[in-house]
């Protein structure tokens, strides 16, 4: 196998490693590194067989509609069966010869005969069945011979693209999970080794995080370095892709794998324990695997694969549609705005984003531009003197949010998700965070305009614990809970909600 076949493993050199682990400053735009996605093999294997299912299909259509040219029910009924066929057909055979498959898809030169060969075998059975059953003369040999080459030309052209998208997304290391291991010593270098010996797995492990000084868990292990402590790996993790925490520590360490959860349960990856070593057994079922070695499941990444797939798509195409049909009372508001305030119209101000990333989130201005507080020190309350006219009703009706799109269409914000709060923001004088245990645990997805809580009735001000903790009990409800359907219900429910305004000003 060619050097550029192979799937890439440890793409990050150690020392960017020990930068990242070892560095301390609040994450944004430049301190955040290596935040390549993760392209799942699963996903592409799936969308490469929907897409050529339909690609088949569209071109038997298109020459029939072309040449053929005849809607008759006589012809509907003749041509549409065998391209159904068709379409059918050509992917279970490319599934049964494991065309599907990422290491098949990631060069194009030993799939061009492979797939040529299932396409001839497929048309070939379609003119037998049209001979034997004396029906090929109600049929166009142009369409047929058309559909013969434009068909295999097609799938070859679109096989050539998708190999060179599949090898830069396997050079990048997108194609494998970054894994952390959390404990090191003797159990750690047993379970990669036996990770990096198991066939066909999709995990690359980077590092090594633990508590214990070096006498007790060597600085390296199986050629990995160990990176840090615990709490670094927390803020290692904001920094760089990882998609998996495995935690090698035994079942029977019950007190510190209950202080390790508390720490890590509020990032967003997914967290397993590794049942490599373990002598204590539960039923298949229990078990995870990476290649052919048990994990059991502590924890999962929300919104993860299609899930993830579907709200990016919600997002961008229901926030596009909203963009346009407000955009009249979004170019009123920045009217108003102008004449009835010296200042600009939009006001931008840093929040927490997902995974504790800064982003700049767009508002128009409510306030009067020499008392504007970025930081939110100060939460408006009712009244405020530092309100414009205008800027009271504006964040009475939630209009001043409606900027907002701008961010969701940017991929910074979803539609519904936890509000991003400002950095500063406190209730009786605390920061939220240290208010709520486990406040991050709502950065585990993108935070968004509307959300669970909104439409319950906490917004507005939180001037008291109660507040932010029912907003944060709301918020982690919706995450562990995320479905579309929810999303849909809550983008429904929200204009009801926004005309409850007593907590709103």
């Amino acid at each position: 196998m060619r050097a550029d076949e192979k799937f890439v493993r440890n793409v990050i050199s150690p020392e960017k490693l020990e930068a990242l682990a070892n560095a301390d400053s609040d994450l944004d735009s430049e301190t955040v590194l290596d935040r390549q996605p993760l392209v799942s093999r699963r996903m592409i294997s799936g969308a490469m067989r929907v897409y050529e299912i339909l690609l088949i299909a569209l071109i038997g259509t298109v020459i029939w509609a072309v040449y053929v040219s005849s809607l008759t029910p006589e012809s509907i009924l003749l041509y549409v069966p065998i391209i159904a066929f068709v379409s059918l057909a050509v992917p279970l055979a490319l599934e049964m010869a494991d065309l599907y498959e990422v290491h098949s898809l990631l060069t194009y030169t030993p799939q061009i005969p492979r797939v040529a060969a299932v396409w001839l075998m497929v048309l070939s059975l379609i003119f037998a069945i049209l001979f034997f059953s004396k029906a090929g003369g109600n049929f166009s040999r142009v369409w047929l011979g058309t559909l013969a080459v434009g068909g295999l030309a097609a799938i070859i052209a679109s096989r050539v693209i998708i190999a060179a998208m599949v090898r830069s997304w396997n050079k990048s290391g997108q194609l494998d999970r970054r894994a952390v291991l959390v404990g090191g010593g003797e159990t750690a270098e047993k379970l990669i080794n036996a990770i990096n010996s198991s066939p066909d797995h999709d995990v690359s492990i980077i590092g090594i995080f633990d508590d214990r000084d070096d006498d007790r868990s060597p600085a390296k292990v199986a050629n990995l370095r160990k990176l840090g402590n615990v709490d670094k790996l927390v803020e290692f993790t904001r920094r760089t892709r990882v998609d998996l925490l495995i935690i090698t520590l035994p079942l029977v360490a019950e007190t510190r794998l209950l202080q390790i959860m508390k720490k890590l349960w509020v990032l967003p990856v997914d967290i397993r324990l590794s049942a490599y070593t373990q002598k204590l057994r539960y039923r298949p079922r229990a078990y995870s695997y990476i290649g052919n070695v048990p994990l059991l499941d502590v924890f999962d990444r929300p919104l993860s694969g299609w899930n993830e797939i579907v709200k990016m798509f919600e997002d961008k195409i229901i926030a596009s549609i909203a963009l346009i049909l407000l955009s009249p009372i979004m170019l009123a508001t920045a009217i108003a705005v102008k004449l009835t305030s010296k200042g600009p119209v939009f006001f931008k101000q840093k929040r927490y984003g997902f995974n504790n990333e800064l982003i700049e989130v767009y508002k128009f201005r409510s306030m009067y531009s020499d008392v504007c507080d970025p930081d939110a020190k100060t939460l408006v309350t009712r009244n405020d003197s530092r309100v414009t006219p205008v800027g009271r009703f504006i964040r009475k009706t939630s209009i001043d949010e409606l900027p907002q799109l701008i961010n969701v269409l940017k991929g910074e914000l979803s539609l519904v998700g936890p509000r991003p709060h400002p950095l500063h923001a406190k209730a009786r004088d605390q920061l939220y965070h240290d208010v709520v245990d486990g406040y991050f645990a709502r950065h585990k997805v993108k935070p968004g305009i509307t959300g669970w809580a909104q439409i319950n009735g906490w917004r507005g001000e939180t001037d008291t614990e109660e507040k932010i903790e029912r907003r944060v009990e709301h918020d982690l409800f919706y995450i562990e809970n995320w479905s579309l359907s929810f999303d849909l219900y809550i983008l429904l429910k929200t204009p009801f909600s926004i005309l409850e305004t007593e907590n709103a000003y």
